[in-house]
């Protein structure tokens, strides 16, 4: 399994940053995807999931500013991130759970297979 995150980087509140997460080594279609991001000192939280039939959920705070989606096709998961807050900053992890075609709830310890993280900075 390997998940090679990217797209992150830098930039100014209220602006956006999309994310990609390019997935190999499963049968993507048929995993549970998910976004998760962890800042300095915090837990990791979840952000975003997705199941394989494209119903996404999402944190409170970040309803309505992103958007989740995949492209089964090519084994990629999308996170659209716009009008960006500082509370934003973090690493962003994409996460997969490997033949859970629904996702449970966006606990880490649900979630085996993980990315190495893209940084994510907003400055106000």
């Amino acid at each position: 399994v390997q998940l090679v995150e990217s797209g992150g980087g830098s930039g100014q509140a209220g602006g956006s940053l999309r994310l990609s997460c390019a997935a190999s080594g499963f049968t993507y279609s048929r995993a549970c995807m998910a976004w998760f991001r962890q800042a300095p000192g915090k837990e990791r939280e979840g952000v975003a999931s997705i199941s394989y039939d494209n119903t996404p959920r999402y944190a409170d705070s970040v309803k309505g500013r992103f958007t989740i989606s995949r492209d089964n096709a090519q084994n990629t998961l999308y996170l659209q991130m716009n009008n960006l807050k500082p509370e934003d900053t973090a690493m962003y992890y994409c996460a997969a759970r490997l033949g859970a075609p629904s996702c449970p709830p966006m606990w880490a310890a649900f979630f085996g297979s993980w990315g190495q993280g893209t940084q994510v900075t907003v400055s106000s």
